[in-house]
């Protein structure tokens, strides 16, 4: 799971330069889970960048579910997102 970890906070880090980037592994919570099963993780991020200002959010996840395109399809299952501007936080 490292190596996925770091997957998602190089590509993000590279589409988005988050100001704060916190990535938690929650795949053992869904230990026997169909993708799970499948071998796909499950994440929660929480995400700041200066990026999302002016922008909706589900423009925000879509900004992020951009960044993660390929991965979404093979190495997470299931993504959380919590994504903020500096002045939110």
């Amino acid at each position: 799971m490292a190596d996925r970890i770091a997957v998602i906070k190089e590509r993000l880090q590279a589409h988005l330069s988050p100001l704060e980037l916190e990535i938690e592994d929650q795949s053992a919570l869904h230990s026997g889970h169909a993708g799970a099963r499948d071998g796909g993780g499950h994440f929660a991020i929480r995400i700041i960048s200066d990026q999302f200002t002016g922008k909706s959010l589900v423009e925000r996840h879509r900004m992020v579910y951009r960044a993660l395109a390929d991965a979404m399809q093979t190495d997470i299952h299931a993504l959380s997102i919590k994504s903020l501007t500096p002045e939110e936080m």
